[in-house]
């Protein structure tokens, strides 16, 4: 199987961050191959009978190592393309160059459980690998968007404060009956797999639509560059989410964070 991935030139790095900037989100069409696609949607299915029905993910692990998700976020051409978009907008580059993993898999009545979660990423840089994603229907698990709602905060407990103060059952709420009045538009992104999209994680606040229950919904998430990173509470956050993550997965359901 081709390990290579995309290697894209200096112009369009730039092109990415503009469009981040101006729209809110870039779009790398066709970043995998057919060949590379069907590899990690195999490796889904071999997980997805481990959770019969059921929301699963895994946050690192041998799960994503061992797939090819594993190999694109050991590539160096990969997290030089991260750091090049990361110092577009920070100005500077990261704390650190780590690259953390995600994959998500949405099915069975879980699709609208994890439905609406609307949230901030801890990284500014979110890279959005689709594997799997129903291409028909209306409930397909549309990315949506409000994009660079918010800069870089300097400080890490504004951060955490604004983020708990949003990211909760009754915020979520709010925000998705304002979308269905139309007192709010946000951007709906139809994500097609293969394709990779782009967008401010950090800045952005965003959430999927809900998923068919009779279809599949697989994503694989690589957040880069966490503008608090090094600090006491960016760590604790970050132990704590991924101990609900794995609560959430024995359960069948996604935590809340």
């Amino acid at each position: 199987m081709k390990t290579s991935f995309r290697i894209l030139e200096p112009s369009a790095l730039q092109l990415i961050a503009r469009d981040m900037n101006s729209k809110g989100s870039s779009c790398v069409a066709n970043f995998l191959t057919l060949e590379q696609l069907k590899s990690l949607q195999l490796s889904v299915s071999d997980e997805a009978e481990k959770h019969p029905g059921s929301y699963f993910a895994h946050h690192g692990g041998p799960e994503i190592e061992a797939s090819l998700l594993g190999a694109l976020g050991a590539s160096q051409d990969f997290r030089a393309m991260l750091e090049t978009v990361y110092q577009a907008c920070a100005g500077k580059p990261a704390y650190s160059n780590e690259i953390l993993k995600v994959l998500r898999c949405v099915q069975g009545a879980s699709g609208h459980r994890e439905s609406n979660c609307f949230h901030y990423d801890a990284s500014l840089v979110t890279a959005l690998l689709p594997i799997e994603i129903p291409q028909e229907g209306t409930d397909r698990g549309d990315l949506i968007l409000f994009p660079n709602l918010r800069r870089i905060r300097s400080n890490v407990l504004f951060n955490v404060v604004e983020k708990t103060l949003l990211q909760n059952a009754l915020g979520r709420r709010l925000i998705s009956a304002a979308i269905k009045h139309r007192i709010l538009r946000p951007e709906k992104l139809q994500l097609v797999p293969g394709n990779l999209y782009l967008f401010w994680g950090y800045r952005t606040l965003h959430a999927n639509e809900p998923c068919d229950p009779a279809k599949r919904r697989a994503t694989a998430i690589f957040h880069y560059g966490d503008p608090h990173a090094g600090s006491f509470a960016t760590r604790m956050i970050l132990k704590l989410n991924q101990r609900r993550a794995r609560r959430a997965t024995a359960m069948g359901t996604q935590p809340t964070v």
